[in-house]
């Protein structure tokens, strides 16, 4: 997926890892946003020659601090998740404002960490929750705001996979939780960011963190209270046979069903990106809304991770509002703390 150049004017943007993470989703999303991606941290061989096929004028990096010397507008940390914190800090000790992929820190005293290092030089650092620009969780809010399925009392929302075997060049499955392993920290991040944006604050109610395969924790179900009074069902698994739909939202006129993500990640896997932020044909879920045997399609709201960086960008530039607050990437990592530390398993 070769990027053509742009020009001069464009805000300029260093990304500190090239994997899956950095290449598959930060770097074409920056492209399609209009940033010049001007440097890439990588030590590794393939993905040196990566960089320099999908930007040949990019300058790789030996270290996140030999990049923070450019002149950059902002740092994109798509590291492995146990070096978020130290790429995190020096960015902001740079006074370069820093977008970090989930899990901002392996638990919630280094996200505190973040937090105050963003306070104390008043550089602004945002979480990369994509998963709320997707299809379905932007048909979620409307359904919310409208009143589609009435009261909302309930949502059931997963990430659920089949994967028996094992992966042993996969960090995240090979790892422990205090090297960044496991799939509470890899995908209860987007589950738990998703739920709180919908339905607002929460506290944890029960907890099942459990480890199938023999490697890092490969099955987690977490049950959290929110304010608003409903109850969020969240299960992610890398060992289910038969995955259950993506989203169930029950009310008291009807249950939305989702059964599957929009296609974004497919896209941008394929190295398409969203040209001037947006995709050029609307990508959406399946959306039906059942009751009882009444079944009726609704038109799914657009995904577009696209947004994101759009934001970000104007952040940059006119000092609007960052896309993610930290305080969300906070109150994520407590639940994610409270979830090990009180599981049954």
């Amino acid at each position: 997926m070769t990027f053509q150049a742009v020009g001069a004017d464009r805000l300029r943007v260093g990304i500190s890892g090239y994997g899956l993470a950095g290449r598959v989703f930060h770097a074409p999303l920056l492209k399609g946003a209009g940033f010049n991606v001007v440097a890439v941290v990588t030590r590794s061989p393939e993905r040196m020659a990566q960089v320099a096929q999908d930007f040949p004028e990019a300058q790789i990096c030996s270290s996140i601090e030999q990049m923070v010397q450019m002149e950059l507008d902002l740092v994109v940390v798509a590291s492995a998740n146990l070096a978020h914190v130290s790429d995190a800090l020096c960015a902001i000790e740079a006074g370069i404002p820093v977008v970090i992929d989930k899990p901002l820190g392996i638990t919630e005293a280094e996200v505190q960490r973040i937090i105050d290092a963003s306070d104390t030089d008043d550089v602004g650092v945002i979480p990369f929750f994509n998963r709320r620009w997707d299809s379905d969780a932007l048909t979620i809010k409307k359904v919310i705001a409208e009143g589609v399925i009435g009261e909302v009392f309930r949502l059931d929302s997963r990430f659920e996979r089949y994967r028996p075997g094992t992966v042993p060049r996969n960090w995240r499955e090979s790892n422990g939780a205090d090297q960044g392993g496991g799939i509470l920290l890899d995908l209860h991040p987007h589950l738990i960011s998703t739920a709180m944006d919908w339905f607002g604050d929460a506290e944890l109610k029960y907890s099942s963190v459990r480890n199938i395969r023999g490697m890092s924790d490969d099955d987690a179900v977490l049950v959290l209270a929110h304010s608003r009074g409903v109850d969020s069902y969240l299960s992610a698994s890398a060992i289910i046979g038969a995955p259950g739909p993506r989203i169930r939202l029950s009310g008291t006129r009807g249950t939305l069903i989702i059964d599957d993500l929009d296609g974004q990640e497919e896209l941008l896997r394929s190295g398409r990106y969203p040209n001037n932020g947006i995709w050029s044909e609307p990508v959406r879920s399946k959306a039906l809304i059942h009751r009882g045997d009444e079944i009726v399609e609704l038109q799914g709201e657009p995904g577009n991770y696209g947004s994101f960086y759009l934001q970000v960008a104007d952040g940059i530039r006119c000092g609007a509002p960052w896309p993610v607050q930290l305080s969300d990437a906070l109150s994520v990592a407590k639940i994610l703390d409270h979830a090990r530390a009180s599981s049954v398993r």
